[in-house]
């Protein structure tokens, strides 16, 4: 047998790693503390929880600390979470400073001085707005961060992601329908004897799918690009093949953008090209909108650039580009909801558990969600990006 030859073998990496015998031990829930903090960034209005999950979670025995006004952006007021059992204090470090801290967006680096070592952070992480020193501070502090784009289910799919893209699908058609409506007096979508609006969606992934659905809702012509044939032929199956489709070939694609009065951007480029150049977006109609969605994980549209809420989008070549890399904040009641149905099912599968420890032994799919451990840096992809030393999180947690 040859030494260049491969063995196949059924078995992971992970799983021939050799593992000490356990003894039987009895599940204690133990009773923990969650900080909600306020937002201050990117002109948040989402949070995690709402009232009647922090009810629950009272009634199972844990505290729960909310920074005052946390919850006025999505139209929650301090004293429903109050009356719900929360404690409300002033101070943003109070909040910091509890078991578990929840977030929408990831601490600031003034934050970070205000977390416990030990303790758990769990927020989105927007890898494509982090820098080397913003790792290096919050592995300083010693702490365990969950980031919402590597939390994975029991069946390997990653659920908040898909949770936060189904919103952010139907928004961006939505918010494409006003920008469309300011730019050239267009309605999104088909009325009788006009001819309806052009959409090109990158992407065929669930955002993609979501905004298929929405752009479709409108009456608008939908062309859809993917460089996955199984993710086209999924969404051709879902929308009942209503909806040409087409691998991302720069000349087909060129051609449905000179046409396209709306392009969705929804395909993650972390560390990739963008798909759309400036030349082609020379050649799009004036007044038309580009939503680049994913532009926290890496652009799918060259020309398109980070906006902000005050100042939503920006104009070049006559073409509007949004890059609001918080979407689903426009609509944050309906968000917050969304993300506090999940990390309610969340925590109470902590306390079923008897703690994060137990949970990170017992559950693969929750160990892959940390990208630090104890101030390690668990995230290979993290990790090549930045220059950072990577330790494999099944030889820390077994």
């Amino acid at each position: 047998m040859s030494s260049t030859s491969t063995i196949f073998t059924p078995f992971t990496e992970e799983d021939l790693i050799p593992k000490e015998e356990k003894l039987e031990v009895v599940k204690k829930g133990k009773a923990f503390s969650i900080g909600i903090p306020k937002e201050t960034c990117l002109n948040e209005k989402r949070t995690c929880i709402i009232p009647d999950a922090v009810q629950i979670l009272v009634n199972n025995g844990h505290k729960v600390i909310i920074e005052a006004g946390t919850g006025l952006g999505s139209h929650y007021s301090d004293l429903l979470y109050s009356e719900a059992g929360a404690e409300i204090t002033d101070d943003p470090k109070v909040a910091f400073a509890q078991d578990l801290v929840l977030k929408i967006n990831p601490p600031t680096e003034e934050e970070i001085e205000y977390l416990r070592p030990m303790t758990y952070l769990i927020s989105a992480l927007q890898i494509n707005l982090r820098d080397k020193d913003y790792f290096l501070k919050l592995a300083c502090k010693k702490v365990n961060a969950i980031a919402f784009e590597f939390i994975m289910d029991e069946y390997k799919q990653l659920s908040l992601v898909r949770l936060i893209g189904e919103i952010a699908g139907s928004v961006s058609i939505l918010y494409a329908s006003e920008l469309l409506a300011m730019s050239n007096g267009l309605m999104l979508g088909g009325i009788t004897g006009v001819r309806p609006t052009e959409v090109v969606i990158l992407g065929a992934g669930i955002v993609g799918e979501f905004a298929t659905k929405a752009a479709i809702g409108l009456g608008a012509s939908v062309k859809v690009f993917d460089n996955s044939l199984s993710k086209l032929r999924r969404l051709h199956t879902l929308v009942d093949s209503r909806v040409p489709t087409s691998i991302i070939d720069p000349k087909e694609l060129t051609k449905s953008l000179r046409r396209a009065d709306v392009v969705i951007g929804a395909l993650p480029r972390l560390n990739l090209p963008p798909i759309v150049t400036e030349d082609m977006v020379m050649k799009m109609k004036k007044g038309s909108v580009i939503i680049d969605i994913t532009i926290d994980n890496g652009k799918v549209i060259e020309t398109s650039e980070l906006t902000t809420t005050e100042n939503p989008f920006v104009v070049k070549h006559g073409v509007i580009h949004c890059g609001l890399p918080n979407l689903t904040s426009k609509m944050p009641r309906t968000t917050t909801k969304a993300v506090s149905n999940f990390f309610l099912s969340y925590l109470l599968g902590y306390d079923e558990e008897g703690g994060f420890e137990n949970m990170l032994i017992h559950k693969a799919e929750i160990k892959q969600s940390l990208y630090m451990y104890k101030g390690r840096h668990t995230k290979q992809l993290i990790c090549n990006r930045f220059d950072l030393p990577y330790h494999d999180i099944n030889l820390l947690i077994f």
